[in-house]
């Protein structure tokens, strides 16, 4: 017989008609309540749209491999498809609401005054997992960020062991509260207007800061290098583009998937402006916003209290923690016109965030974002066939252990599908893979540790973030792959691991990224969430804020900030390019001269320069890095840094070393700079006559091939 507690008994006088629905608000009531709707919802329309937009754009870049076409018609191609998209999309959107009512105009609630997830009662777990897990990840991190320092080379098995251990009892202990808790699930409030205006000031206030910080990789003389080549002469380079016409074989080590340098040389043609003004002005910024909004939003969903506090430290510790050439801070905006920059900065929390509205809900909206953000990262870097499946296969993983292996199969199919797809297809056709090319030095797991994510104090908080992640995460689908992402990267640690991974793969140049997978910064937020046992809120409030000034103030102290000379980053009071301005205006200046035909010689610095300003002036040494695709011991790349060493006067050969070499690279002008007294004096032994010369600063004189 049933308990009579549980049977449900309808009010004698119940009516069995539903209420009238209240009325919309009209007027000015009505106009400011759908503002604050579309404010709320404007950073997942800014995210998934560049998503979506730009995975369009890959796939046409693809297609037009079959039908040959022009950068610039497949742009055009792409304007109005995304035109008939948008109209479809704000039809739909129209139609649905049609007959909604409005959103009432309730008092605005504060920034970040959104509920916090439920506080029901938990269900019962081990409590030596309670305190056995932190107890390790404290210890993890701790050794961690000493173990890892640069002066420290043993003892990594310390870190190493206790951290896979608080990563093995942090999976038990989500499982165990999926498996035992109430069916529903926990996701995130819909961000307030109030939040998500927040986030886009700071979005928009981290898109104006790149105007003004440069920091000049040797890379950019390839991704803007090809930028500018595709711009110049609309067509997209198979072959070598820097040491020859799109003669020579391409780098095996970069095959032409990724879009991202297309789509800035075709938007540049099409527009009509230099190609690095197209990126460094135009896109750059609009990237810069997006990355900061995709923080915001995965920040938003897996914080379990005060998202907006999480996502002020987790902006700070971007901005406050860079110096180190692979730290994340140096990605986020100083390389995001470098597409692994924004692989990592954006593709990385926009998937984890899909993977968790996935697992959440299993919409058909889900599967389709993921299917474009997989689009999106193989059309930014090669990088994403490689870090996409550890990424998918941690969350898979931990989706597995609670049961749901259809979600989690469903998923990677379509998280990889197309990035594994398109590297297969074009190794097919354009022969294997090589690692040539590539930095070949191999990081082990300490020396991964200290590059991403550093030593020292800062090294400690990382791994705090790291190993308690799973216990600051929203509770369910958000901490269950928090768990699954530090499983992951807790096994990658162990010392043997990175060296196995690399013998079977051949892809040591890249195990140092697999720190990438975590989404970081998220997880160095929720630090900030803690909740802090006090007898009333306000103090509790005013903990968590004195955790996330402690936060701040570490990584001021203890961290390179972005903007700092160590960090490789020039300041500048107006937008410029990402270039050392007097090696810019050099090479404007070489483009303006009346050259004899040949290539260019130059100092090294100026050769990787010049590239990046024109495409019109062939350089005989565009970076010496690349020459490991061409053999070094060939007389090809044995020519190349002879003559380069003679142009930067570090090397003296004679003039009957030099002649052969310049004949066979058809050298047509020399520049040196004026203090470089032996290349000056030996240039006209060589046949070479002055034409030119700059006056100081960045004094040079160029010699003209005499015919």
């Amino acid at each position: 017989m049933a308990n009579v507690d549980s049977i449900a008994v309808a009010p004698a006088d119940s009516d069995p008609t539903p209420p009238e629905p209240a009325p919309p608000p009209v007027g000015r009531r009505a106009a400011t309540s759908r503002v604050r709707a579309l404010v709320a919802v404007a950073p997942a329309l800014f995210t998934d749209g560049a998503v979506l937009a730009f995975a369009l754009f890959t796939v046409l870049y693809h297609l037009a491999f079959l039908g040959d076409l022009r950068p610039s018609v497949t742009f055009r191609i792409w304007l109005v498809a995304c035109a008939v998209l948008a109209v479809v999309a704000l039809l739909r959107a129209r139609r649905r609401l049609a007959g909604t009512p409005a959103v009432s105009d309730e008092p605005a609630a504060s920034a970040d005054s959104a509920p916090a997830e439920p506080s029901g009662a938990r269900p019962a777990v081990d409590r030596r997992l309670l305190i056995g897990v932190p107890v390790a990840a404290a210890v993890a991190a701790v050794s961690a960020g000493v173990v890892a320092g640069p002066k420290v080379t043993v003892w990594w098995w310390i870190p190493a062991v206790t951290g896979l251990l608080a990563a093995i009892g942090g999976m038990l202990l989500v499982r165990r509260a999926w498996l035992g808790g109430p069916p529903s699930t926990t996701a995130a409030p819909a961000p307030t207007a109030g939040q998500s205006a927040y986030a886009l000031v700071i979005s928009g206030l981290v898109g104006i800061s790149s105007f003004f910080l440069a920091r000049n990789t040797p890379d950019d003389v390839y991704y803007v290098g090809k930028s500018v080549w595709i711009a110049e002469r609309d067509l997209i380079p198979l072959n070598d583009f820097l040491f020859s016409e799109n003669v020579l074989p391409a780098m095996g080590s970069q095959p032409p998937i990724p879009s991202i340098e297309v789509f800035d040389g075709a938007f540049a043609n099409v527009v009509g402006i230099h190609a690095a003004s197209a990126l460094w002005y135009v896109l750059l910024p609009i990237m810069a916003v997006l990355a900061a909004l995709a923080l915001w939003r995965l920040t938003h969903r897996w914080a379990p209290r005060r998202p907006v506090l999480a996502f002020t430290v987790a902006i700070a510790y971007l901005y406050l923690v860079a110096g180190a050439d692979a730290a994340l801070g140096t990605f986020h905006l100083l390389r995001l016109h470098e597409g692994k920059g924004m692989f990592v900065s954006a593709v990385i929390p926009l998937m984890w965030l899909y993977l968790t509205e996935w697992f959440d809900n299993r919409s058909r909206r889900s599967l389709v974002l993921i299917v474009a953000l997989s689009i999106t990262a193989i059309g930014l870097t090669n990088t994403a066939a490689i870090i996409l499946p550890m990424l998918v296969g941690a969350a898979g993983f931990a989706m597995l252990l609670v049961g749901r292996w259809k979600a989690a199969v469903v998923a990677a199919v379509a998280a990889l599908a197309y990035p594994i797809g398109s590297l297969v297809v074009s190794r097919l056709l354009l022969g294997g893979m090589t690692a040539e090319g590539a930095d070949d030095a191999f990081f082990d797991a300490a020396y991964t540790y200290r590059r991403t994510l550093l030593f020292g104090v800062v090294g400690v908080i990382s791994g705090l973030a790291l190993w308690c992640g799973p216990l600051l995460a929203r509770r369910r689908t958000p901490a269950l792959l928090a768990a699954g992402a530090t499983l992951a990267l807790s096994v990658m640690f162990v010392p043997g691991v990175l060296e196995v991974m690399s013998a079977l793969s051949g892809i040591s140049v890249v195990l140092w990224r697999v720190p990438w997978l975590l989404a970081l910064p998220t997880l160095i937020g929720l630090l900030s969430t803690v909740r802090v046992p006090t007898p009333r809120p306000a103090l509790n409030r005013a903990a968590a804020g004195g955790i996330a000034v402690l936060l701040v103030a570490s990584f001021a102290l203890f961290a390179t900030p972005m903007w700092s000379p160590k960090s490789w980053v020039d300041t500048h009071s107006r937008p410029t390019w990402k270039l050392p301005q007097q090696r810019q205006k050099i090479a404007f200046w070489i483009k303006g001269l009346d050259r004899p035909q040949g290539m260019l010689l130059a100092p090294k610095t100026i050769m990787r320069t010049v590239p990046i300003v024109t495409s019109e002036v062939r350089v005989v040494l565009p970076r010496d890095f690349y020459l490991v695709e061409y053999d070094l011991t060939s007389q090809f790349a044995k020519d190349r840094l002879l003559l380069a060493e003679f142009a930067d006067g570090t090397a003296s050969p004679s003039p009957a070393e030099l002649t052969p070499a310049l004949d066979r690279l058809d050298v047509g002008t020399i520049c040196v700079y004026n203090g470089n007294q032996y290349a000056r004096a030996t240039a006209p032994q060589l046949g070479y006559q002055e034409f030119a010369t700059r006056p100081a600063p960045g004094a040079m004189t160029c010699f003209g091939r005499a015919d």
